[in-house]
C-alpha cells in the first residue's frame, strides 16, 4: 500500500521546524545596512564588509507564532487571493465564463475544419500565443502577483480544451514567471539589480532579449508536449482525478443556458460603467508608459472608454452574458494600462478586479445579498490557499527572527572567492537560487546582494554584467517551486493543486530550466557582448 503524501500544510510547516533546528546550529550574524536611491525609490543595502557576529535567537515557540507573524508579513497578498476569488465567485455566477469559454471552443472547432489551421492545431496555437502574452508581460513589467487573477479563467480553459490544470499553470503563471526570468526591461528586477550595481539602466539588453526568445520557447515547447500526452491519455496527469471539480464544473455548464437577455439592471450597469469612463477620459486625457528608458504618451483611456462604449451596446443587445464578459475583457485591459502607465500594484488590481465582481452580480440582475453570499463562498474556496501562503511566510520569519538569514548569505559568498571565473558565475547562479528559497522578493534580494556580488565581480574580473544577469536567472527559476513564494503558492492554490504533486511534477522542468540558465550565462563570461 502506497504511503500518503502529507498535506501541503504539514509539508510548509515541517520546513518551519527545520529551520527553527538551523537556528540553534547556524552562528547568527548581521550586516550593517544603509539607505540609497535607486531609480528614485529608498532601498536598504548592505554596507561592504560589515557582517558580523551577533548573539544568537534561536526559535523554539516561534515556530507556533510564526503562522499569525506570515499573515502579517503576507497579508497584502492573502487579502489579494481572498478578493479575487470572492470576485470571480460572483462573476462565475452568471455563468459568463463558462458561455465565453463554450462560444471560444465551438469557433476553434469550426476553425480545424480547414486543413491549414488542423495541420498546425488550433489548440496548439491557442496555447503558443497565450504563454507569449504572458512571458512579454513577465519580461516587461514583471508580472507575478496579477497573474493570481488569470489562473481561475485559464485553468477552465485548459480543462476544457482537454487538457488539465497543469497545462493551465504552464501556460499562465510559469510562462509569466519564465519572462521573469528572461527579463528585459522588469523595472523590479533589473531596474533595482543594475541601478545598486553602477551600471547603466537596463543596459545589455540585446542579448536579455535573446535569452527571453530562448526561455520562452523551450517552456512552449515542454508545455505542448506535456499538454499532446494527456490529451491522447488524460489519465497520465497526476491532476486527473483532482481535476474532476473543473471538469465537473463544465459538465455543469449547459449550452442552452447561455443566452440570457439583459434587464434593466444589465443596462444600467452600461450606463454607470460608460459614465465612469467617460469622466476618466476627462481627469486622464493622456497616459505615459515607461518601457526601459523610453516613455511614450498616448491618448490611452479616452480610446478604450470610446471602445467599451460601442462593444458594450452590442453585447448587451446580445446577452447579459457576452456583455459580462466584455465587461470581464475591459477590466483586464484596465489592468495592463494601470500597471504600465500607473504603477498599480495589489490594493488597485484587488479594487479593480472587487468592481468587476460587483458589477457583473449586478448586471446578473442579483440582489445586494445575492451577491453578497457568491463573495463569501468565493473567499470560502480560497481559503486553504490563504492558510498556506501564511505559512509560507512564516519560514522567512523564522530566519530572520532566529539572525541566520544574513549569515547563509556570507557563507555563500565566502565560498565563492577561491573559484575560477566560470565556476564562480556558476556558484553565483545557484547562490541566487538558494537564497531566492529564504528571500522570495526579487527586489528585496537585489538590495541585499548587489552590494556584496558587484565589487565581487570587480576583484575577480567579471562584468557585473554578469553578476546581475546571474541574480535575474536565480530569481526567476526558482521561483516556480519554492515553498516561501506566496505568488506559486496562491497559484496552484486557485487552480486546486496540491503543492507536493506540484513539486514532483514540475522538479524536472526546474532543473532543465536551471541548466539552460547556466548554459546562456557561459558566453558573457567570455564574450564582449552588447551592452556589456
Amino acid at each position: 500500500m502506497l504511503k500518503k503524501i502529507p498535506h501541503t500544510l504539514v509539508i510548509i510547516f515541517s520546513l518551519i521546524v527545520f529551520c527553527a533546528v538551523l537556528t540553534w546550529l547556524v552562528p547568527a550574524g548581521e550586516f550593517n545596512y544603509q539607505t540609497v536611491e535607486v531609480n528614485g525609490v529608498s532601498r536598504s543595502v548592505v554596507v561592504d564588509n560589515s557582517y558580523h557576529s551577533v548573539e544568537k535567537s534561536p526559535q523554539t515557540w516561534q515556530i507556533f507564532s510564526s503562522f499569525l507573524e506570515g499573515f502579517e508579513r503576507q497579508a497584502a497578498i492573502i487579502a489579494f487571493v481572498l478578493i479575487i476569488g470572492g470576485a470571480f465567485q460572483i462573476l462565475n455566477s452568471s455563468r459568463a465564463v463558462d458561455s465565453g469559454i463554450y462560444s471560444f471552443l465551438s469557433f476553434t472547432r469550426r476553425l480545424e475544419k480547414h486543413a491549414f489551421m488542423n495541420r498546425i492545431g488550433v489548440n496548439n496555437l491557442i496555447i503558443i500565443l497565450v504563454m507569449t502574452l504572458f512571458s512579454l508581460f513577465g519580461s516587461i513589467f514583471g508580472m507575478s502577483e496579477e497573474t493570481l487573477a488569470f489562473v481561475i479563467i485559464i485553468v477552465p480553459l485548459a480543462i476544457s480544451m482537454g487538457y488539465d490544470s497543469l497545462t493551465g499553470l504552464m501556460m499562465v503563471y510559469v510562462s509569466a514567471h519564465v519572462g521573469f526570468t528572461g527579463a528585459t526591461l522588469n523595472p523590479f528586477t533589473i531596474g533595482i539589480a543594475q541601478g545598486l550595481s553602477g551600471l547603466p539602466l537596463f543596459s545589455g539588453i540585446g542579448y536579455r532579449v535573446f535569452c527571453w526568445i530562448v526561455f520562452t520557447v523551450f517552456i512552449i515547447a515542454v508545455t505542448l508536449i506535456y499538454a499532446k500526452r494527456v490529451k491522447k491519455n488524460p489519465k497520465l496527469s497526476p491532476m486527473y482525478q483532482a481535476d474532476s471539480y473543473w471538469r465537473q464544473r463544465e459538465a455543469d455548464t449547459e449550452p442552452q443556458s447561455l443566452a440570457k437577455k439583459a434587464t434593466p439592471s444589465t443596462w444600467m450597469v452600461f450606463a454607470c460603467t460608460s459614465l465612469i469612463l467617460v469622466v476618466l477620459s476627462f481627469l486622464y486625457p493622456l497616459t505615459t508608459f515607461s518601457v526601459g528608458l523610453h516613455a511614450y504618451t498616448l491618448v490611452c483611456i479616452p480610446i478604450i472608454a470610446s471602445l467599451y462604449v460601442v462593444s458594450g451596446y452590442f453585447s448587451i443587445r446580445k446577452s447579459a452574458q457576452l456583455f459580462i464578459l466584455n465587461l470581464l475583457g475591459f477590466t483586464i485591459l484596465f489592468l495592463v494600462v494601470g500597471v504600465m502607465g500607473y504603477q498599480w500594484y495589489l490594493p488597485e488590481i484587488s479594487a479593480l478586479f472587487l468592481c468587476m465582481g460587483v458589477f457583473a452580480g449586478i448586471a446578473n440582475s442579483m440582489s445586494a445579498n445575492g451577491i453578497t453570499a457568491e463573495f463569501i463562498t468565493g473567499v470560502k474556496d480560497m481559503l486553504t490557499a490563504a492558510l498556506v501562503i501564511a505559512l509560507a511566510g512564516g519560514i522567512i520569519q523564522i530566519l530572520s527572527d532566529g539572525k541566520i538569514m544574513d549569515t547563509i548569505l556570507y557563507s555563500l559568498a565566502q565560498v565563492m572567492e577561491s573559484a575560477g571565473k566560470t565556476t564562480t558565475v556558476g556558484l553565483m547562479f545557484l547562490m541566487q537560487a538558494i537564497i531566492n528559497i529564504f528571500i522570495p522578493s526579487g527586489s528585496a534580494k537585489a538590495a541585499l546582494t548587489m552590494p556584496i556580488m558587484a565589487p565581487f565581480s570587480d576583484v575577480i574580473g567579471l562584468s557585473r554584467q554578469v553578476t546581475v544577469m546571474a541574480y535575474q536567472f536565480g530569481d526567476g527559476i526558482t521561483n516556480m517551486i519554492t515553498p516561501t513564494s506566496a505568488v506559486l503558492i496562491g497559484a496552484i492554490g486557485i487552480a486546486k493543486v496540491p503543492y507536493e504533486v506540484w513539486f514532483k511534477w514540475f522538479w524536472k522542468i526546474l532543473v532543465m530550466l536551471m541548466i539552460l540558465g547556466f548554459l546562456l550565462l557561459l558566453p558573457t563570461v567570455s564574450i564582449q557582448l552588447d551592452g556589456f
